[in-house]
């Protein structure tokens, strides 16, 4: 199953909206064939894996993720392992998709196939926290990215941001936009940087990842159809709550989509942003790039899932920019308590990767 998993892995920049999936043949305990998921609409890991088999009658498969049992783009991996003559399939976990949602397994029992499930569970569901989250709760999961100093901040006082980090640092920061579905930041951001808000790796192919969808949050529309990124590859989705009808369409003939949230809020309804952005578009993982506000209302509002924080060491000074902008916090009662899972050091800088505590309860 670890051998699935890393296969599953090769597909993390390309399978969206799909999960991430890999399998393997095995035939008294030798691996005969193995395969993964490499992009939508091409064939599921079963499928590829059955096709490299000379011989599969009386194989185990090993699967990252319950196998489908409906007729999408491709066929039922149930019916191709059933066909094939596959004695046993150890899953990781089960499919949250509601086609699925363990029908898989109950055809494959049905048809005298032995399934155990469970095996590495929390490896494979962390392989698709977006894929399962979206499913589960209808949000997409949302990874706030941040770059600093070692005393917290984002930005000198004039607003200078560009760079704290080193090279290393933005470079890796491309890996995880290449494996997310979106790119959001706010409106603030994009007068400020004018953002390109896309991936731009030196070891990628163009084939290696999608270009992900960009989502500016803009209430007044704001945006210009000059902004850098209305001229690049790819989608840009707007979400405002007004603006004047030639400001939106002069936008949408720069090439966005333009959203207006309907109400009489002046600001955007976060939670109904990530909806739309899960219901309507499919979007499993959300790197959140943004400034101190924007970051701030998503923190209060407890929708970021988990923090990847660049600290550089330096220190910027009290008259530079925080990380959060938060109206809550006054007392150490209040604090947002975090769980630390890694701390890698990428040249001079380190890497932070933290998920909050929910209720503050410290994991």
């Amino acid at each position: 199953m670890a051998q699935a998993l890393r296969l599953a892995h090769r597909g993390i920049n390309t399978t969206h909206p799909n999960p991430r999936v890999g399998c393997v043949l095995v035939i008294d305990e030798q691996v005969i064939a193995e395969g993964w998921h490499v992009k939508t609409g091409e064939s599921h890991a079963e499928i590829v894996a059955l096709q490299q088999a000379t011989i599969t009658q009386g194989a185990t498969a090993y699967v990252t993720l319950e196998p489908c049992c409906h007729q999408g783009r491709t066929g039922a991996c149930t019916s191709a392992l059933i066909n094939a003559g596959i004695k046993r399939v150890v899953v990781a976990m089960r499919d949250p998709f509601p086609e699925v949602a363990g029908r898989g397994i109950e055809i494959l029992r049905e048809a005298g196939v032995q399934v155990d499930v469970g095996l590495m569970q929390e490896e494979a569901i962390r392989l698709n926290t977006g894929f399962v989250k979206r499913l589960t709760t209808g949000y997409p999961w949302v990874r706030s990215k941040i770059a600093c100093s070692l005393d917290g901040r984002t930005a000198a006082g004039n607003g200078e941001s560009k760079w704290i980090t080193s090279d290393l640092s933005r470079q890796d920061v491309q890996q995880w936009r290449a494996r997310s579905s979106a790119i959001m930041t706010g409106i603030g951001t994009v007068i400020a940087d004018d953002p390109s808000l896309n991936v731009r790796h030196k070891t990628l192919s163009d084939d290696a990842f999608q270009q992900p969808l960009r989502v500016v949050l803009d209430s007044t529309l704001r945006m210009k159809p000059s902004a850098r990124m209305l001229a690049l590859p790819g989608r840009t989705l707007i979400f405002t709550t007004r603006g004047e009808p030639h400001c939106m369409q002069a936008l949408r003939d720069a090439g966005a989509t333009v959203v207006v949230q309907q109400g009489e809020k002046e600001s955007l309804d976060l939670q109904e942003v990530l909806s739309y952005l899960a219901k309507k578009e499919s979007m499993n993982e959300i790197l959140l790039e943004a400034g101190a506000t924007l970051n701030g209302a998503f923190m209060e509002a407890g929708y970021i899932d988990e923090f990847l924080i660049y600290m550089a060491p330096s220190f910027m000074g009290g008259d530079a920019r925080g990380l959060f902008n938060t109206s809550h916090i006054e007392s150490l009662s209040d604090q947002v308590k975090l769980q630390i899972n890694e701390v890698r050091q990428l040249g001079s800088d380190i890497r932070i990767r933290a998920f909050p505590c929910r209720n503050n309860e410290v994991a």
